[in-house]
């Protein structure tokens, strides 16, 4: 059976930008096949680079070399490996951002940082960079603009209704300079789009249940809601009814428990100027 190429997104994820980085140095190649590469490499079926080209499969970490060498790439599918080893969950975030991007309503909590649909292009460049240490500067810039690719749909003719709770400790947290991060802070406390809502959950709330990590909830047309918790290296997707229905108890108790968006923006506002 012939193989058939995907349509790949080198920005969907690092796993995604190998695979299209080898395709396009395939056809750069004088139109390469997969055959042809299996040869010059001698170690690697067919199948198994083309599983890894259609970002189904890691790359093994003696593969980013040989490809280098057999390209001539001067490193570069070394340094995009090592971007890629990193993502703990590459095909569920996948799902995730597809899941997102259909979603009619968005609710999220975010305990340590501010959420990436809200986030300014300087306050994402610097959260990027301090979880890919080893980018570069080309690979960074990628990373960016998948970020800052998310908030296109809240400026689109329909965009979805969101509604995000915000930890003070997000507001808290330097990210950059003392200006990057005012400048963050401003735009959240000016943003007046209709559809997006801003609570703030006070220090003297206490402890909840969700502290330490984010919880988003997607209401999508035609399916049930479904549920996202993600950590610092890790995030699973939540379908079941018993499980989506806990998060949204929880969600409802962090929301009764936040500060009201007016009193969430004077707030931030306060925050801004200290």
């Amino acid at each position: 059976m012939a193989f058939k190429p995907n349509k790949l997104d080198p920005g969907r994820s690092a796993r995604d930008l190998f695979g299209w980085e080898m395709r396009n140095h395939r056809e750069l190649a004088g139109s390469m096949s997969l055959d042809q590469l299996t040869e010059i490499l001698g170690c690697f079926s067919k199948g198994h680079l083309a599983r890894i080209e259609r970002a189904e499969s890691m790359p093994p970490p003696e593969l980013p070399a040989k490809l280098d060498v057999a390209f001539g790439t001067d490193g570069r599918f070394g340094r995009i490996y090592l971007l890629a080893k990193n993502e703990k969950f590459p095909g569920k975030y996948r799902q995730w951002s597809e899941i997102e991007a259909k979603a009619e309503a968005i609710e999220e909590f975010s305990a340590a940082t501010i959420p990436g649909l809200l986030q300014t292009p300087e306050v994402a460049r610097h959260s990027l960079l301090a979880g890919h240490p080893q980018a570069t500067p080309q690979e960074l810039d990628a990373l960016v603009r998948t970020r800052l690719g998310r908030q296109k749909r809240l400026v689109s003719s329909a965009p979805p209704h969101c509604w995000f709770i915000l930890d003070e400790s997000t507001l808290r947290r330097p990210v950059g300079s003392p200006a990057v991060m005012r400048q963050q802070l401003d735009a959240i406390a000016s943003d007046q789009r209709p559809h997006i809502t801003v609570q703030v959950l006070p220090f003297t709330a206490g402890v909840h249940a969700e502290m330490g990590g984010s919880l988003f909830l997607y209401s999508v047309p035609g399916r049930p809601l479904v549920a996202w918790e993600e950590g610092a290296r890790s995030g699973e997707l939540i379908e079941d009814a018993e499980g989506v229905a806990a998060r949204r108890r929880s969600y409802d108790l962090l929301r009764a428990m936040a500060l009201s968006p007016r009193d969430s923006r004077a707030a931030i506002r306060r925050i801004s100027k200290e």
